[in-house]
């Protein structure tokens, strides 16, 4: 049975996220806080304290909502309209969890329908970090002893051309799935959009993969690390050199600006029909094997190459919908190329519908290629596309 989360916050929109936020002060501030709304985010999750009430004048002036970093007794925390709650810490370890459910409470009690909010480690944390045997344990405490009412965690998988780790990313997504499904709870997660230590700059194929892969394992809200550079004026210092978030050090746009407007402006049209749904199954799928037995349970019986082209590998998300209907999302796993399957629907295909990345309307799914048997559906690299089935 579900666990009923305290009463109070109710995340009413998709979450697209950041962390580290512009100077609201700043000469520029409300330049910066209009360019946020541009590249189409929704949250802002404000890590510095200077001046909470501009922050929050701004992000209302431009239609966005904020978590900030409140500090002093919850009686005394913003009730703004555009505040959806307070930053409480980031990356917990578990020997700090009953002190944080007092804090949590106190939030609860005092600013009833705002979120406290705490983002937890990723599985590649060691034990120590974790103070935990495990990483299903730690989150396990977390939402048994805090009982938060969103989960998050952060984790940035390696796509260096010698190391790719995002098979961890995907164990930690479904982490994050099991939990917040047992919880009766969304779940969010941080991903990477910048270089750091060892993490290579990432290609805006790289970037979709992270947020459409979060996606298919049902996450309600995806979050940018980072959109402003870290370390104005430490270059060459601590993790962030390079700099080259969405937004440099300086305040200059970068690609990644371009590339998470056009991201997140797909996410924003996805986003009511992915509120209204309820992950049921995530299944991977190559076409070089058995799909069919792989899919066994979802909405999608099989998917597999078109002649001629390479083996491919896809990420299936399933869900139901409120109305009974049933719905998946096909990623592209590979973020280096395109695909091109050939893809047999639990539903006769002029049954199936796609939701508009332009406009979130229903629309009959079009065959890519209609000289060719069956239906073809074109994924770009680390691309997903999402499907309405009838009940």
């Amino acid at each position: 049975m579900a666990q009923t989360a305290a009463p109070g916050f109710v995340q009413d929109r998709f979450a697209i996220g950041l962390w580290v936020e512009p100077p609201a002060s700043d000469a520029d501030g409300a330049t910066y806080y209009k360019d946020i709304a541009e590249a189409n985010l929704s949250l802002v999750i404000a890590i510095s304290t200077p001046d909470i009430p501009k922050q929050l004048e701004l992000c209302k002036l431009n239609g966005l909502k904020a978590i900030v970093n409140a500090t002093g007794s919850p009686d005394t925390f913003p009730e703004d309209e555009a505040c959806w709650g307070y930053l409480m810490i980031d990356e917990p370890n578990a020997k700090v969890f009953p002190a944080l459910a007092k804090n949590m409470q106190a939030i609860y009690k005092a600013r009833p329908g705002r979120l406290g909010y705490i983002n937890l480690f990723p599985n590649y944390a060691t034990p120590e970090q974790l103070g935990a045997r495990n990483y299903d344990d730690y989150v396990a405490k977390f939402v048994r002893d805090v009982k938060p009412q969103v989960l998050s965690m952060d984790h940035y998988p390696s796509m260096r051309p010698e190391q790719d780790t995002r098979e961890s990313y995907c164990e930690n997504l479904e982490t994050m799935r099991k939990h917040s499904l047992l919880a009766g709870i969304p779940f969010w997660n941080f991903f990477y959009s910048m270089p750091f230590n060892d993490r290579i700059d990432p290609t805006e194929a790289q970037i979709r993969w992270q947020i459409y892969t979060s996606v298919a394992y049902g996450a309600k809200g995806v979050l940018y690390f980072c959109y402003w550079t870290p370390g104005k004026g430490a270059a060459g210092k601590g993790e962030f050199p390079k700099g080259g978030a969405l937004i440099t050090a300086e305040g200059r746009k970068t690609r990644h600006w371009d590339e998470a407007r056009r991201i997140n402006g797909e996410l924003k049209h996805l986003g009511p029909t992915l509120m209204s749904l309820t992950s049921t199954g995530v299944y991977r799928v190559n076409t070089g094997k058995r799909t069919a037995k792989t899919l066994a349970g979802s909405p999608v019986k099989s998917i597999t190459k078109v002649h001629g082209d390479p083996e491919g590998e896809f990420i299936v998300g399933a869900f139901k919908g409120k109305d009974g209907k049933r719905a998946v999302l096909i990623l592209n796993h590979n973020y280096s190329y395109t695909a091109w399957p050939t893809v047999e629907f639990e539903a006769d295909p002029t049954q199936v519908m796609e939701v508009d990345k332009a406009t979130g309307q229903l629309n009959p799914v079009i065959d890519d290629s209609p000289e060719l048997e069956g239906l073809q559906l074109s994924l770009g690299a680390g691309d997903g596309r999402l499907f309405v089935l009838p009940n």
